[in-house]
């Protein structure tokens, strides 16, 4: 069976945009997938990246008409300036960890309700009952946003290196074998790929 490796932010807008259309591959093509939040705005600098703030005003301006275009054609609701970003992503990250470690729910749904609600639903993912939320609707318990905090700190560290060392520069980022893809708009690649047609 084959394992994808997801490096995801709680912040990526791109993230939100891959929906689970990820976890429907999966599905279909019988795979499993380990769930690695990370910090990107972290990996920005050490692969030589650039936080979006501080881009050259091309790509600030192209990045404004993309993500709304992307959002358009997938039929997603879509705020290009939601009222809380840039936020704190580490507390989510943290409660999907835990969640992770718990289970009892669906991680899938988890990651797509946090990025969601960060990009749709105008809520701040740093805020303790908006991570309730968000666990509850994907069947996780909402308590698990006060607990392990320490190991959500460790892991949410180490998957940045780990996303470091293994060349991911951003997000979502997918790793099948020796096989990278970067981007929600290349889930289809990643499933030819598995089909074994690419």
């Amino acid at each position: 069976m084959a394992q994808i490796d997801y490096f995801f932010a709680t912040l990526s807008p791109y993230c939100y945009l891959a929906g689970l259309r990820l976890e429907e591959v999966a599905e279909r093509q019988g795979a499993t997938i380990n769930y690695k939040p990370f910090d990107i705005i972290a990996a920005f600098s050490r692969t030589g990246g650039t936080p979006p703030k501080d881009r050259h005003i091309s790509r600030i301006e192209y990045r404004a008409m993309e993500l709304p275009r992307q959002a358009k054609k997938l039929g997603m609701p879509f705020n290009l300036q939601p009222a809380h970003w840039p936020t704190n992503g580490a507390p989510a990250a943290y409660a999907f960890i835990a969640a992770q470690s718990a289970g009892g729910g669906n991680l899938g749904l988890l990651a797509h309700v946090i990025t969601r609600s960060v990009w749709a639903d105008e809520k701040d993912i740093a805020q303790d009952d908006v991570i309730r939320a968000c666990l509850e609707e994907a069947g996780f318990d909402p308590s698990l946003a006060d607990s392990g905090l320490l190991q959500g700190a460790e892991t949410y560290a180490r998957n940045l290196e780990e996303a470091v060392e293994r060349g991911v520069f951003g997000a979502p980022f997918y790793f099948i074998d020796d096989q990278r893809f970067w981007g929600q708009d290349r889930i289809a690649d990643l499933e030819l790929y598995l089909k074994g047609e690419l």
